[in-house]
């Protein structure tokens, strides 16, 4: 019996303490949840406010390496910092484009090494964009090896994201124990859970039979 409170004791604890935590990550999602979901609202945009701007620079052709190698050493000459995301195949050694990415600033680079230049055309948004992006921000893409993660702020977001969802777990199955734990209660409790169990079923499960 003191067992079984201590259980109790603890699980209230961590389901407090891990809510806290995870408070402001949950916010974040929901709140960038509704922008997406609701593009038409005039207050949130932010693409139609982007700053646009296009600067050359000089530049010293790096020594070697792989691409990535290059990409870095090209934007520690130009002094930007980011997600190295691939946009072409490179067919000519003298030519060298790729994209940088973070919350809130895009970096198209073009690089020609034969020339010694580099153009550089920048998009920066305001805070509604970065909030946006954030929803979905994982430098990485499906089926495409290229572009993986390689900037350590992408590594600390996904590993961020990893914790929240884990810890939404844990919150959903001690909710789970307390309301259980609550005889007078589990009626009401079971038809909650079947109608949200239900629910979720028709958009994950049902939607593909009705065509």
């Amino acid at each position: 019996m003191r067992s079984a409170t201590e259980i109790e004791r603890w699980n209230r604890k961590l389901h407090t303490y891990v809510g806290l935590c995870l408070l402001f990550f949950i916010w974040l999602f929901f709140f960038t949840g509704l922008l997406l979901n609701h593009s038409q609202w005039r207050f949130a945009e932010f693409w139609p406010n982007r700053k646009q701007s296009r600067q050359e620079y000089q530049i010293q052709p790096p020594s070697g390496g792989s691409d990535l190698t290059q990409a870095r050493a090209l934007m520690l000459q130009l002094g930007i910092v980011g997600e190295v995301e691939w946009t072409t195949t490179r067919a000519d050694q003298s030519r060298f484009d790729f994209r940088i990415s973070r919350p809130g600033h895009v970096s198209e680079v073009k690089a020609d090494f034969s020339a010694g230049r580099a153009t550089v055309e920048r998009i920066d948004m305001n805070a509604w964009g970065v909030a946006r992006i954030l929803h979905n921000f994982t430098g990485v893409r499906m089926a495409d090896r290229r572009n993986q993660r390689d900037w350590i702020f992408t590594e600390l977001w996904a590993w961020a994201m990893d914790a929240l969802a884990g810890g939404l777990i844990f919150m959903v199955l001690s909710s789970l124990y307390m309301w259980f734990e609550l005889r007078t209660k589990r009626l009401w409790g079971t038809m909650v859970v079947s109608a949200g169990l239900l629910s979720c079923a028709l958009f994950c499960v049902g939607l593909r039979w009705l065509y």
